[in-house]
C-alpha cells in the first residue's frame, strides 16, 4: 500500500485546476511508510481522492503529480501512453527533426526533458521520483519511435542542472547505453547546426525558439542586423539566410562566438555573418557613441532573473539592453526582444519595454507577439511552463 498525503483545508489549489505540484506548506498528514521517490496517495482535507505522485521530502516541491486516478498503476503502460501521446501531439504541432519530446509537467512527467536532435536524444531529470524511471522511459520511447521509422542511434544524459541539489540529487551528466559521436548536425528553418549535446549549454541547443528564429527573417533580407546574446547564433543566422546585407552576433562566451563562427561556415555565411566576443550591455553604448545603426537589432538575452527576490533588478537589465537597442534602431526599423524568464511575467516585461521606448523617445508599433515552440506546450494552471515572451516592434521616432 502507498502512504497517504492529505492537504490542509484550503489547500492543493493548484492541483485542483488542474497544476502538477503540492509544495511542503500545503500538507497536514502523511500516513505510512515511503522513501522518497516513491509514489503516494493524495487526499483532500476531507478525505476526497486528489490522486498519485512522487514523493520528495528534500524539496519544496514536496509532491508531483502523475495522475489524477487513485487506481492507475505506474508502470510501462502508463509510461508508454503519457509518451505515446507526446509523440502524436509533436507530430501534428511541430518539425520533428530536431525538437522537445518531453516538456516535463506540460507532458505529464514532471521532472522530465528530452530533446530529440535528429538521431539522437537527450535526457535531462530534474526530480527524484522520474530519475528511477528514467532508462526505461528512455527504452519506452525509442520502442515508440521506431514504430513510425525513426531509429534512435544515441542517448546523451545531461541531468547536471544545479536544480537537482534543491531534490537532494547529484548532478550527472553521460551516455545511457553506448558512447557516440556528440556533436550532431541538424537542420531548423533551412539553417544548419552542430549542436554539442555533451557540453553546449543545458541540452546542447534552445529548441524553443525555432520558430520565433523563423519570424524575423520577413524583416532581414538586405538589412543590417546586430543579433545579442547570439550564443551559437541562431537568430543571427537565420538573418544571414533570408538574405541579411550584413550581420554582427554578439556574445560574452569565447566558445558560443567560436560555435557560431562554426556554424555560419557550415551555412557558407562566414562572409555575411559576423561574431565578436563582447559583453552586451557594455558593446550598446560604445556602438552608440559610434554613431552605429541597425535595420534590425535582435535581443535574446539568458534569464536574468531565476528567483522573484531578484525580479527588481532584472527589470533593470530589460530596460537598459532594450533602452540602448532602440536607440541604434533606425527610424521605422525593427526590433525583436524576448525574456526567457518565468519570473519576468508578460504584464512586466510589456511595461518594461514599454517604459524604455518613452525614456528614448521612441514609438513602438507591435508587428507581433510569440511565446515558446508548441513543442514546449503551455499547459494552464502550471504557470511555470509559460516562461518565454518574444515581441517583435517597428521602432519609429517620435515626431
Amino acid at each position: 500500500m502507498s502512504a497517504v498525503v492529505t492537504l490542509k483545508k484550503g489547500e492543493g489549489r493548484t492541483i485542483k485546476a488542474g497544476g502538477m505540484w503540492v509544495y511542503d506548506n500545503e500538507i497536514a498528514t502523511i500516513v505510512g511508510s515511503f522513501t522518497n521517490g516513491d509514489v503516494v496517495l493524495v487526499h483532500d482535507f476531507d478525505g476526497y481522492p486528489m490522486g498519485k505522485g512522487f514523493i520528495n521530502q528534500n524539496s519544496k516541491i514536496r509532491i508531483r503529480m502523475l495522475t489524477k486516478s487513485m487506481d492507475q498503476a505506474i508502470d510501462d503502460e502508463f509510461f508508454r501512453q503519457r509518451l505515446l501521446q507526446a509523440w502524436e501531439y509533436r507530430k501534428k504541432t511541430v518539425d520533428t527533426t530536431a525538437c522537445r519530446l518531453i516538456f516535463g509537467e506540460a507532458d505529464f512527467l514532471p521532472g522530465l526533458v528530452i530533446d530529440k536532435f535528429s538521431d539522437v536524444l537527450v535526457v535531462q531529470s530534474l526530480a527524484l521520483g522520474i530519475d528511477r524511471y528514467k532508462e526505461r522511459i528512455v527504452e519506452l520511447l525509442k520502442e515508440i519511435l521506431r514504430q513510425d521509422g525513426v531509429e534512435i542511434c544515441g542517448v546523451y544524459e545531461r541531468s547536471d542542472a544545479k536544480v537537482r541539489k534543491q531534490e537532494g540529487m547529484e548532478q550527472t551528466k553521460g551516455f545511457i547505453g553506448e558512447p557516440f559521436e556528440t556533436k550532431v548536425e541538424i537542420v531548423e528553418n533551412g539553417v544548419h547546426y552542430m549542436v554539442d549535446v555533451e557540453n553546449g549549454q543545458k541540452t546542447g541547443f534552445f529548441l524553443d525558439q525555432k520558430y520565433n528564429r523563423l519570424s524575423i527573417q520577413k524583416l532581414c533580407k538586405d538589412a543590417r542586423v546586430l543579433d545579442c546574446f547570439t550564443h551559437t547564433g541562431s537568430f543571427a543566422l537565420n538573418a544571414g539566410i533570408a538574405g541579411a546585407a550584413e550581420v554582427t552576433g554578439v556574445d560574452a562566451s569565447q566558445l558560443a562566438v567560436d560555435q557560431a563562427t562554426e556554424n555560419a561556415k557550415l551555412n557558407g555565411l562566414q562572409e555575411r555573418v559576423k561574431f565578436i566576443c563582447e559583453d552586451v550591455f557594455e558593446l550598446l553604448p560604445s556602438l552608440e557613441e559610434a554613431g552605429e545603426k541597425y535595420d534590425v537589432v535582435i535581443l535574446d538575452p539568458p534569464a536574468f532573473t531565476k528567483s522573484r527576490s531578484s525580479v527588481k533588478n532584472a527589470t533593470k537589465g530589460y530596460r537598459e539592453i532594450n533602452l540602448r537597442a532602440m536607440k541604434l534602431v533606425k527610424d521605422g526599423g525593427y526590433l525583436a526582444t524576448c525574456s526567457c524568464s518565468h519570473f519576468m511575467t508578460y504584464e512586466l516585461f510589456t511595461k518594461t519595454i514599454n517604459q524604455a521606448a518613452h525614456n528614448v523617445h521612441k514609438r513602438l508599433r507591435q508587428v507581433e507577439f510569440r511565446t515558446q515552440a508548441p513543442d514546449h506546450p503551455i499547459l494552464w494552471a502550471a504557470d511555470e511552463s509559460y516562461y518565454l515572451k518574444f515581441y517583435i516592434f517597428q521602432v519609429v521616432d517620435e515626431k
